[in-house]
């Protein structure tokens, strides 16, 4: 079954903007706070969400994960800048339980940061806050109906 499509907005940045510096890691000089998102409802079946922001070109061959939240349940359509979803969160690559936002080399071409919504046809992975980004993915697998993505760039000044 062919999976179906979100759309994933924030007031803060359009599709292909520049992600401000709010949602920056304290690192850079950000405040550390997850951008607010909102997504369209998923089809019949879901059951609940899970929202990740990847960056894939971060320079570990691997990209950088920032934020793993699953287990939303399928009445939330949206989360507000640094609130709470009703979920569980993930390890993101910094090493906590927690968003964490971004933090590109200084010099570095724009950065892509992927905020990508899932639909899943279950009320919960069976995971918990030690969950990785490849867990996640591996996790998730079988279970999506519908997802989308918001990408924002931001960049360091050299």
């Amino acid at each position: 079954m062919p999976e179906e499509s979100l759309e994933v907005r924030s007031s803060l940045f359009g599709e292909g903007e520049a992600i401000p510096k709010s949602a920056a890691h304290s690192m850079v000089g950000g405040e550390n706070t997850s951008p607010d998102l909102s997504w369209s409802e998923g089809p019949a079946g879901t059951k609940s969400y899970a929202v990740t922001c990847y960056d894939p070109d971060a320079p570990t061959t691997v990209g950088f994960s920032h934020w793993v939240a699953f287990d939303i349940p399928a009445s939330v359509h949206s989360i507000d800048a640094g609130g709470a979803h009703g979920g569980v969160t993930g390890f993101s690559d910094w090493g906590e339980s927690t968003y964490g936002g971004m933090a590109p080399p200084a010099g570095d071409s724009p950065h892509h940061y992927v905020f990508s919504v899932y639909a899943l046809d279950t009320d919960s992975l069976g995971a918990g806050e030690t969950t990785t980004y490849a867990l996640f993915r591996f996790l998730i697998r079988g279970h999506v109906l519908a997802s989308g993505t918001l990408t924002g760039v931001f960049a360091v000044p050299g």
